[in-house]
């Protein structure tokens, strides 16, 4: 199966182990990942953000790495791209306002190539108007939105360990879900790892 070329949209604030650990993962299989962020080029950092999980009601939230971009969002073409990636952390909440990268969602969508979201990358999901008739998992403060948008929102498992698939659609609750999510995406995009 030849390489596939996968867009990130990511943000300042991004979950630091959601945008780390896929990235990484991505390009270690032989995947061309181009990571971008609105209004920043290539070369550039955003800051990303640990989230833990640590008895509290909801994460708690550290500060992160920097995470340097190697694509500019103004000059890709989003539809050359042969899959999607929206990792969570805080990002999505302010990307969903800029109204490329919710052209970008939809583009992905509507074409039916794969797409990743994880824990609060819904958001962009449900604020793309994408989510109707489809299922997705996510962070379990985002569920509201998944349904508000016409999905179904499926149940983080104790861990948050759990991955679901829906089509071309694969979700996840949080970072401890890395290796389910991770295993599934490389699935839908036709991924095969020799021993």
């Amino acid at each position: 199966m030849p390489a596939k070329k996968i867009l990130m949209l990511v943000g300042d604030f991004v979950e630091d182990y959601e945008v780390m650990v896929p990235f990484q993962t991505l390009l270690m299989v032989g995947h061309q990942v181009d990571a971008v962020c609105p209004g920043k080029k290539s070369g550039e950092s955003i800051k990303t953000a640990i989230h833990d999980f640590e008895g509290d009601q909801t994460y708690t939230e550290k500060p992160g790495h920097n995470f340097a971009l190697n694509a500019t969002f103004d000059s890709i073409d989003f539809a050359s791209y042969d899959a999607l990636f929206i990792p969570g952390g805080r990002a999505p909440e302010y990307l969903r306002l800029n109204a490329q990268v919710i052209e970008i969602v939809q583009h992905f969508a509507t074409a039916e190539k794969p797409i990743a979201a994880h824990c609060h990358g819904p958001q962009l999901l449900a604020a793309a108007g994408v989510l109707q008739g489809k299922s997705c998992s996510c962070y379990p403060a985002v569920g509201p939105e998944v349904t508000l948008a016409g999905g179904q929102y499926v149940a983080a498992s104790e861990g948050f360990d759990n991955a679901h698939v829906d089509g071309n659609l694969v979700t996840a609750p949080a970072w401890p879900a890395h290796p389910a999510l991770m295993r599934a995406f490389l699935e839908v995009l036709g991924t095969k790892i020799q021993p």
